[in-house]
C-alpha cells in the first residue's frame, strides 16, 4: 500500500495520534466502521480471529469484540460510541482487557480528500502517562497499520465487486 500510517507519541503528554490516507470515498470507508459484517473483515492485525459480541456504531452505541491469536489467547477490546456522525466524526472509550480499569477517549475525524479518498485522524487521551506508554509498547502500532492494510484491500473487493454487478459498497 502507497499509504502510510502516521502515528506520534508526543513526548510528556498523554496523547497517541494517528492519520492514514485511503484511496475511497468516505461514505465507503464509514460504511466499513459501521457494519459489523464489514469490521470484522479488517480491524486489528493479520493473523487473528476476530469476534463481535455486540457493534452499535452510533451516538450512544457500544461494543465489543475479541481478537484471538494463534497461541488461543482472547484480547478482548470495549467500549462507548458518545457521539457518531455519519461520513465525519466519531468519539468513542476504549478499553483493552491487557490493561484493565485504564479507559482512553478517542476523537476520529474522517476528511474527504480531492480524488475520492478518504484522511482518517485520531487523537486518543489516557489517563496517564503510564497507560500512554503502555498502549505504545502494546504493538498497537503494527496492530493499527495491519488493520488499515486490510481495509483498503476490503474496500478494493467491494468496489471490484460493485463493478462486476455485485451490488454498490
Amino acid at each position: 500500500m502507497t499509504n502510510a500510517l502516521e502515528l506520534n507519541v508526543p513526548d510528556g503528554l498523554p496523547f497517541i495520534n494517528f492519520s492514514r490516507e485511503l484511496d475511497y470515498p468516505v461514505s465507503q470507508v464509514f460504511r466499513a466502521y459501521q457494519d459489523p459484517d464489514l469490521i470484522v473483515q479488517w480491524l486489528g492485525p493479520r493473523g487473528m480471529k476476530m469476534e463481535i459480541e455486540h457493534y452499535d456504531f452510533r451516538t450512544g452505541g457500544s461494543y465489543r469484540y475479541i481478537h484471538t491469536g494463534p497461541e488461543g489467547v482472547p484480547y478482548v477490546f470495549s467500549g462507548i460510541f458518545h457521539t457518531v456522525r455519519e461520513n465525519e466524526f466519531a468519539v468513542q472509550t476504549f478499553e483493552f482487557s491487557g490493561y484493565p480499569d485504564v479507559v482512553s477517549i478517542e476523537f476520529m475525524t474522517m476528511e474527504a480528500l480531492d480524488g475520492d479518498r478518504t484522511r482518517i485522524s485520531a487523537h486518543s487521551v489516557y489517563p496517564s502517562m503510564d497507560a500512554r506508554d503502555g498502549m505504545a509498547a502494546s504493538g498497537m502500532e503494527g496492530g493499527v497499520a495491519e488493520g488499515f492494510e486490510r481495509l483498503e484491500e476490503l474496500l478494493a473487493q467491494l468496489q471490484e465487486g460493485a463493478l462486476q454487478g455485485e451490488g454498490a459498497p
